[in-house]
């Protein structure tokens, strides 16, 4: 009789396209996939894959097979979903997070995972998008909180929030509270974003002008350093404003008037479409919960629970 294993192996094998892809995913050995995949084909009484190259594809029976094998695994997690207890939820999820995601609502998120699934580890990796993005591709971790969403026919994502982008500066420098333009600010060093993310690129085409003098542009993978450089003085930040709530309150920074516009950095759940992706939605639906209630939800109109947008800019 078949069963749920050897099926949930072969829609591995097909989605990874290699046995060896599928032994790590399903932490076995080779020789194990192999057996199941050999087993699976007995009792159907068909060949089910390619092999060639050490790759791994369907044949057409396979493809009949994929349908079928799919719509089996996709309700028995729905009914695991829907009756199971909770704390049956168990494995490492590998999670990749953007910065800003770290110094707002992830601590809350790790707080209610740890509450709701008790047997569910969470392995957390700080980066910037284009890395997290490679990464999740190259399936290092099975979900990414990142600027996006991502594109790609086998990637899901989910919207979770926008966070508005400032212009801060410590009182020390003296930009008062009047308006200030770019060439006010051209005056100072201005720290941001790291390079090759989309923050840092929409920063230095703001201060590209040929009228300008060549601007100072320190840039740093930690948002923990921009906010120090800027507490003491070293430059103006230009970051989201929700991680410097603490320091407005009490007066190291100030949030600066000035003409220039930034449009708000939207951050969104991706990962891999795949045979069982319980837990992974699970952490999605609870991140954009949290999201939300921190007041940092997108436009209404441009929400959706799944989304796959055309194309997506470099981003941070």
């Amino acid at each position: 009789m078949v069963d749920f294993k050897a099926l949930e192996t072969f829609l591995w094998v097909v989605t990874l396209g290699s046995f060896r892809g599928a032994a790590q995913k399903l932490n076995t050995t080779q020789p194990a996939i192999s057996q199941r995949i050999a087993q699976l084909e007995r009792e159907l009484g068909v060949r089910l894959l390619q092999r060639d190259h050490r790759m791994a594809s369907p044949t057409p029976s396979g493809r009949q097979l994929m349908l079928y094998a799919e719509k089996l695994i996709g309700l028995r997690t729905e009914m695991l979903a829907a009756v199971g207890d909770q704390s049956s939820m168990r494995g490492v999820l590998r999670l990749g997070v953007a910065e800003t995601i770290v110094h707002t609502w992830l601590p809350r998120l790790i707080e209610r995972v740890n509450r709701l699934y008790p047997n569910l580890s969470l392995e957390i990796e700080v980066d910037i998008t284009p890395n997290l993005r490679a990464r999740l591709l190259a399936q290092e971790i099975e979900l990414a909180f990142l600027l996006g969403p991502m594109t790609a026919s086998t990637v899901r994502s989910r919207v979770l929030c926008d966070y508005a982008i400032g212009f801060l500066a410590s009182p020390s420098l003296g930009l008062g509270t009047g308006p200030l333009n770019v060439n006010d600010l051209a005056r100072f060093p201005i720290i941001t974003f790291p390079r090759k993310t989309q923050p840092y690129e929409i920063v230095r085409s703001l201060f590209n002008k040929p009228e300008l003098p060549p601007i100072r542009l320190h840039a740093s993978a930690s948002l923990g350093t921009v906010i120090h450089m800027a507490i003491q003085g070293l430059g103006v930040a230009v970051i989201p404003t929700a991680i410097v709530e603490d320091e407005l309150a009490d007066g190291r920074l100030q949030l600066l008037q000035t003409d220039l516009k930034i449009s708000p950095l939207r951050f969104s759940a991706s990962w891999l479409a795949s045979p069982d992706t319980i837990a992974i939605e699970r952490v999605a639906e609870l991140a954009a919960e949290i999201a939300h209630s921190g007041g940092f939800m997108p436009e209404a109109s441009n929400l959706a629970p799944d989304i796959l947008p055309a194309e997506e800019p470099v981003a941070g």
